[in-house]
């Protein structure tokens, strides 16, 4: 059974994954189209074509490598400004050069007249800049909808300040984990006789609503008297001990211990809905998460190449699909999670994905989109500031001339998949 829970979060993860790709190229083709943009191709998928239909002039189609996608939009490479579009420049003799004049060419082997005005390059800055935006935004908004799925219609798994467990001495955190003994002095919790189930309401007179709030309240407590106000079975009950001081790991430094307050009680978690601001909040701690691990992407990569030849493997570190996959399969499978436990790690899990894919793609880089984006207000940027002081039109930005960066930049993406995906394979990210 178990086996067979992991294969679907496996498949799940996989057409999640297949619709982000299909909607981040959606988010191309529908500005595109509104702008009338001649748009030939939508593809999910690289390689052979396994199925294709045709509707109109676009045909809309699935390939056999499912990593990633492709819009074709007529005229995105733009003729070279001294030449027509139809014709090789006779001076283009050298390799890049060459690269940069078939390239071309092969972008208008097929546009007649009747095309030119539907024309990529020909489109104003601001219709270019929403077409290639369109897709990471895609992906942001898919995300957005996912977070806010999780978070305001499942809700966030957290600890509450209703009682789990009472535990019955107290125990240095450095010898957490051992029986109790005579010699453990028995928690204030236990004297004061709490019992599972009950919801402590004020601690010392302040009404405490999160877990985070009362054990605040607790370590900062020490070892003086602590007044509680309890719910037990509907009745409001009062209880008065000291609690004790003990060794417990601090805030500030997870690695360093702090003697602080300490009752003796372990909450029960329970998901809580919360509203859009704290959608908003957690976008925005992933999305600071997930820049630093673009910034820090060499350095990460080195570490993936170093674990792929027997070094621990980060887990924190980049992944391919692949190991994504695999971890999707152990999110619904370890600690024995419910239905919904697995249905928010696997929405979670994609949404954070699909954050990351849109922020990498904002990369203002050649072949990604952030590249065309940077030509665009390159473009538009030379344009206002010609109409502004009244000086001939700069036309449009030949981001052609950065075809030998995007090759470049194609073969390292290329060379970082086939180092993930080995990595992943054979010293893989787990969870457990």
């Amino acid at each position: 059974m178990t086996m067979l829970i992991y294969a679907l979060g496996v498949v799940v993860f996989l057409l999640g994954v297949a619709v982000s790709i299909a909607l981040h190229e959606v988010g191309h083709m529908w500005p595109a189209k509104r702008f009338g943009i001649k748009v030939t191709q939508y593809f999910v998928g690289f390689g052979r074509t396994l199925w294709s239909v045709k509707r109109g002039e676009t045909e809309y189609g699935v390939k056999a490598i499912p990593l990633g996608g492709y819009v074709k939009l007529v005229g995105m490479l733009p003729p070279a400004k001294d030449a027509d579009p139809h014709e090789l420049r006779r001076s283009d003799t050298g390799l890049l050069s060459q690269f940069i004049s078939d390239a071309r060419h092969a972008e208008y082997e097929h546009v007649g007249d009747i095309d030119q005005d539907r024309l990529f390059y020909r489109k104003p800055a601001w219709q270019k800049l929403i077409v290639m935006s369109g897709g990471p935004l895609m992906n942001v908004l898919i995300a957005a909808v996912l977070f806010t799925i999780v978070i305001s219609g499942f809700g966030i798994e957290q600890p509450t300040t209703t009682v789990k467990l009472v535990a019955d001495c107290a125990i240095p955190d450095s010898q957490a984990g051992r029986a109790c003994t005579d010699a453990d002095p028995v928690t204030p919790a236990r004297k004061a006789g709490l019992q599972p189930g009950d919801r402590i309401v004020t601690f010392n007179g302040h009404e405490v609503d999160s877990w985070p709030d009362l054990t605040q309240r607790i370590r900062a407590n020490g070892d003086r008297v602590a007044t509680l106000v309890i719910d037990r079975d509907g009745q409001r009950v009062e209880r008065s001990v000291p609690t004790t001081v003990l060794a417990r790991p601090s805030f500030d430094d997870p690695a360093a211990t702090q003697k602080v307050g300490f009752l003796g009680i372990e909450p029960t978690r329970a998901y809580v809905r919360h509203g859009l601001p704290t959608v908003a909040t957690v976008m925005g701690e992933h999305t600071k998460a997930t820049g630093d691990v673009i910034l820090h992407l060499p350095q990460r990569m080195v570490d993936v190449a170093k674990a792929a030849f027997g070094a621990p493997r980060k887990a924190d570190g980049p992944m391919s699909v692949v190991g994504a996959s695999r971890v999707a399969g152990e999110l619904v499978t370890i600690d024995e999670p419910s239905w919904r436990d697995r249905t928010t790690r696997i929405l979670g899990l994609l949404a954070s994905l699909n954050l990351f894919l849109a922020l990498f793609n904002f990369i203002p880089l050649l072949p990604l989109d952030g590249g065309h984006i940077a030509g665009a207000v390159w473009e538009g940027i030379r344009r206002g500031w010609a109409r502004l002081w009244r000086r001939p039109d700069p036309g449009y930005v030949d981001v052609a001339r950065m075809l030998p960066v995007a090759y470049g930049v194609g073969v390292v993406l290329i060379a970082m998949s086939v180092l993930l995906i080995y990595a992943d394979i054979v010293n893989p990210v787990r969870l457990s």
